[in-house]
């Protein structure tokens, strides 16, 4: 309970510097490690099952208004059409399936989501506030972390999307 609370307040005050680590965090940088991910609204999936082309995961949780408020920008950027070799997929840190369900009904998000009630992802990916989205490379190397709501398909951030994946193209 006592980490919810920091985690809510974190996620409300917006605090970026003072934050520590995750047990397990992945850099920018670093290779996502292997995970099973259990389905919100399909079928559990690992993690490996989407390399091979980009992604972007975006962790919120159903308490969280910044959550609430970017999740249709990142509904419309999954079904761009010039962003068709992408994959954008949700990851609820929910304790309680229910709840990130009905978020998912509420906001009408329709790509891939799925839970992490047992907080793997949750410390890997780094999301000690949310909401987190990562831009990934097809290998599963971490380009960006971005933390805090933003309007995902805004020109803003699809340069930023482009420019992080034009730019791994050209890494090993």
């Amino acid at each position: 309970m006592k980490s919810l609370l920091c985690a809510v307040l974190l996620c409300l005050v917006g605090l970026t510097s003072v934050v520590a680590k995750t047990p397990g965090e992945v850099e920018v940088g670093g290779t996502l490690r292997e995970a099973t991910m259990q389905g919100l609204n399909g079928p559990a999936r690992k993690l490996s099952d989407f390399r091979g082309k980009p992604l972007i995961i975006n962790v919120w949780a159903s308490w969280c208004g910044p959550c609430q408020q970017e999740m249709g920008s990142l509904e419309r950027l999954a079904w761009r059409e010039e962003f068709g070799k992408m994959t954008v997929i949700g990851i609820s840190t929910d304790d309680y399936p229910d709840a990130a369900k009905a978020f998912l009904r509420k906001t009408n998000a329709t790509f891939n989501h799925y839970i992490d009630s047992r907080l793997l992802l949750e410390n890997m990916l780094g999301a000690d506030r949310l909401p987190l989205t990562l831009l990934v490379d097809a290998k599963g190397r971490v380009l960006q972390k971005v933390y805090g709501a933003r309007e995902w398909d805004s020109a803003e951030s699809l340069a930023l999307i482009r420019k992080s994946f034009q730019t791994s193209k050209g890494r090993p």
